[in-house]
C-alpha cells in the first residue's frame, strides 16, 4: 500500500474503477428502474462507466428506463467523473479539515496535471468555483427558459436544467429526452448556454485559467495553452463549416431549417461533438460525408486536464508541428518561438499511437461480435466510446453483452487516458546512467 501511495498516478485508474463499481451496484437496485426489477449487471456497469467517464453512451432509453433515483445517481456519477475522483476527494478533505497534506497534493497533481505543489489549495478552490458557478449560470438560463417558454412547472424546469447543465459542463451526453436535444436545436436560450458550458469544460483548467488571466497578452501563453485554445478554435470553425455544407440540403437534419436555424443547430452540434455527446441533430441521419469529420473531431477531443476525452487538442497539434518541422528539415520542433522538448514529442506520439491501436482493435472486435454492422457505424461507436463523447448512430442499444463490455472497457481506458494507464501499470521508472551508441535506421 505504501508503494502505491508513493506513486499517486496509480491511484487514478483505481479511484475511477472503485466509483464505477459502486455506481454499478446502486444502479442495479430495483428502485433505480421504472420496472422495479434488478438491472442486469452489464447494463448497470455500462451506464455507470458511461457516467463516471463522462461519456453519455446509453444502452437504454434513459428518461423512460431509469427512475428519479437512477437519474440522480447518473448525475452524481457524472459530476464525480468530471471533477476527477481524486480531485473531488481532496476538495472534501480541504472543506472538512482546512488543511491539505503533501500526499493529497500529490494525488491532485496526478489528476489535474498541475506540476506545482505549492498552489494546490488555490487550484482546488478555483476548480470548484469554476465548475459550480458555470453550472449555476447554465441552470439559471436554461431553467428559466424551460419555465417561461415551455411551461414546465418550476420544480421540473429546475431539475431538467440542473441535469443537462451538469452533463454539458462535464462533457457527458445523457439527456432527459429520448431523442437528445433535437427539440431545442433552434432555441438559442437552451443550445448556446449548454454549448458554452461544454466548451469551457472541454478546454481544461490549466489552459482556461491561464487564458483568462493573460487574455490581453496571448503571446505570453504557455505552449500548451496556445495549442489548446487556438487549436480548439480551428477545430470548431473548421468542423462547423464542413458540417454546414455537408448537411445544408439534408431534410433529415438541418435541410428543413431556415438559415439562422441551420447555423445555430450546426454550431451547437459541433461544439458538443468533440466531447459533449448531445444529439442536437439526428446523428444517425447524417450524410456519409459528415461521419469522417465527426470521427476525427471525437478522436482529437478537448484540452488536457479537462472533462473532455480523446487524444487531446495539444497532442494533435503538437504532432502536426513536429511533422512540419521534419518536412522542413528543422532540427527542433518550435511552437510560438518556443522549442518543444523531445520527451513531450515522444509522449504525444505514444498517446496518439496507443489510441489508434485501441480504436482499431475495438472496431475489429465490435464487428466480429455483431452481425450486420457496417464498418463506419462500428468505427463511429468505438471512437465515441474511447473519446468519451457519447454520440451514437444507434448501435450501442443493439449490442449483445460482449459488445457492451468492449465499449465499457474503451470508455474506462479513454477516461483515464492511455498514458496514465501505462504509467499506472509500469512498476518503476528507472533512470539510466549511460547511453548506447547512436545509429540512424532507414525510415520510409
Amino acid at each position: 500500500m505504501r508503494r502505491l501511495l508513493r506513486k499517486p498516478v496509480r491511484l487514478v485508474p483505481l479511484g475511477f474503477l472503485a466509483v464505477i463499481l459502486v455506481g454499478t451496484g446502486l444502479l442495479m437496485l430495483p428502485w433505480a428502474t421504472r420496472t422495479q426489477h434488478w438491472t442486469p449487471f452489464e447494463t448497470a456497469l455500462f451506464t455507470s462507466t458511461s457516467a463516471v467517464s463522462v461519456t453519455g453512451l446509453a444502452v437504454t432509453d434513459t428518461p423512460n428506463y431509469w427512475t428519479d433515483f437512477g437519474l440522480v445517481m447518473i448525475t452524481v456519477l457524472t459530476q464525480l467523473g468530471g471533477l476527477g475522483i481524486l480531485t473531488g476527494a481532496s476538495l472534501l478533505i480541504l472543506a472538512v479539515s482546512r488543511q491539505l497534506g503533501l500526499r493529497n497534493r500529490l494525488l491532485v497533481q496526478a489528476e489535474t496535471a498541475e506540476f506545482g505543489l505549492g498552489d494546490v489549495r488555490r487550484l482546488l478552490l478555483r476548480i470548484a468555483a469554476t465548475v459550480f458557478v458555470t453550472e449555476a449560470l447554465m441552470t439559471a438560463v436554461v431553467g428559466g427558459r424551460f419555465w417561461l417558454a415551455y411551461d414546465y412547472p418550476p420544480g421540473r424546469a429546475l431539475w431538467y436544467a440542473v441535469f443537462h447543465s451538469v452533463q454539458a459542463f462535464n462533457n457527458g451526453g445523457f439527456a432527459l429526452y429520448s431523442d437528445g436535444l433535437v427539440a431545442f436545436a433552434r432555441d438559442p436560450w437552451v443550445a448556446l448556454p449548454l454549448s458554452a458550458g461544454a466548451i469551457i469544460g472541454g478546454l481544461g483548467f490549466p489552459a482556461l485559467f491561464e487564458a483568462s488571466r493573460e487574455w490581453r497578452r496571448p503571446g505570453r501563453w504557455a505552449v500548451a495553452t496556445k495549442l489548446t485554445v487556438w487549436g480548439s478554435l480551428v477545430l470548431t470553425v473548421g468542423g462547423f463549416g464542413y458540417l454546414l455544407l455537408a448537411e445544408w440540403t439534408n431534410p433529415d437534419t438541418i435541410g428543413r431549417f431556415d438559415v439562422p436555424g441551420k447555423v445555430l443547430a450546426t454550431f451547437t452540434q459541433i461544439a458538443l461533438s468533440r466531447t459533449g455527446g448531445f444529439d442536437v441533430i439526428h446523428v444517425g441521419h447524417l450524410t456519409e460525408e459528415s461521419y469522417p469529420m465527426l470521427i476525427a473531431l471525437m478522436f482529437i477531443g478537448g484540452g488536457s486536464a479537462s472533462t473532455a476525452g480523446g487524444i487531446k487538442v495539444s497532442t494533435f497539434f503538437l504532432l502536426g508541428f513536429a511533422i512540419w518541422a521534419e518536412l522542413r528539415g528543422e532540427p527542433d520542433t518550435t511552437v510560438g518561438h518556443r522549442r518543444v522538448s523531445p520527451a513531450s514529442q515522444r509522449q504525444a506520439l505514444t498517446v496518439a499511437l496507443l489510441s489508434v491501436a485501441l480504436v482499431a482493435a475495438g472496431t475489429v472486435g465490435l464487428i466480429a461480435m455483431t452481425t450486420h454492422v457496417r464498418f463506419y457505424a462500428a468505427l463511429f461507436e468505438v471512437t465515441s466510446a474511447f473519446s468519451t463523447t457519447g454520440l451514437t448512430v444507434g448501435l450501442a442499444q443493439r449490442l449483445s453483452a460482449p459488445g457492451q463490455y468492449v465499449l465499457t472497457a474503451l470508455m474506462y481506458i479513454g477516461r483515464i487516458g492511455p498514458l496514465t494507464l501505462g504509467s499506472a501499470i509500469a512498476l518503476n521508472t528507472r533512470r539510466r546512467l549511460y547511453r548506447y551508441p547512436e545509429e540512424q535506421p532507414i525510415v520510409g
